[in-house]
């Protein structure tokens, strides 16, 4: 029998300072081809959940697996082609779009005309403005840097795909073509996703497992369809309000 492709294993994440846990006793399993959502209200610990899983943090106990080995064991270039994270903010680091797109896959020592034939196929799914390629970050909105996000994890085509509110700035049709080229991959290509994402409406038409955070636990996994989806915008909503009063409205 296959180990899961990614498992988590009692995994806790102390705060910087003090005992608090922001992430306590996680455990989950992901197998290829699933489309996860990972919801919970404001400051639940979506955001280091999914940081915890490509080594952006390190877990203060617990252990973390990739197809059976321990995530620390791998160096963590492979780690993040294999397993790649889209934050909710797209740095270029000085490069063109272009550039940026082409980037990871020379870190795969992928030549460059097998590179170029990819961007191209990826650009054409996505149908991605050509008149944004000789662009840099600094030429981007913040909704065009985060499809360039997008694309550029899309085109590196990873194992595992971290979606950390992937579609906040984008109308819901552009948020509806994405999640759609996406969820091709997740049927044709055994892709997994993990999605953080208020916009419960992309959850419950993409995804067909839920994860519920709360406190930085994990409280609730469940199939989709078993997801009672008006109780749990209330929910929601409720415990965003009342965080938005207390703490204010940051995800750790």
């Amino acid at each position: 029998m296959h180990p899961p492709l990614l498992a988590l294993e009692q995994v806790s994440l102390k705060a910087p300072i003090g005992q608090n846990l922001i992430l306590d006793s996680i455990s989950l399993k992901i197998d290829p081809g699933e489309f996860v959502a990972l919801l919970g209200p404001s400051g639940a610990g979506k955001s280091s959940l999914l940081k915890l899983m490509n080594r952006l943090k390190s877990a203060s106990s617990g252990a973390i697996h990739l197809r059976g080995k321990a995530i620390e064991t791998l160096p963590v270039i492979e780690l993040r082609q294999q397993v790649m994270l889209v934050g909710q903010a797209c740095r270029l680091l000085g490069m063109t779009v272009t550039e940026a797109l082409h980037y990871p896959l020379k870190l795969q020592a992928i030549a460059k005309t097998q590179r170029t034939d990819r961007v191209v196929a990826w650009l054409e799914q996505l149908h991605f403005p050509k008149e944004w390629l000789d662009r840099t970050e600094l030429e981007l909105s913040g909704g065009q840097q985060q499809l360039v996000a997008i694309a550029r994890a899309l085109v590196a085509e990873p194992a595992v795909l971290l979606l950390d509110e992937p579609t906040s700035a984008q109308d819901l049709g552009t948020a509806t073509r994405i999640l759609s080229v996406i969820q091709t991959q997740v049927k044709d290509r055994g892709l997994s996703v993990i999605m953080s994402n208020h916009q419960l409406d992309l959850a419950q038409m993409f995804c067909d497992r839920v994860l519920y955070l709360e406190s930085g636990r994990l409280v609730k996994a469940q199939s989709a369809d078993e997801v009672d989806w008006q109780a749990l915008r209330q929910t929601l909503l409720t415990a965003d309000e009342r965080n938005l009063e207390e703490w204010g409205d940051d995800d750790a």
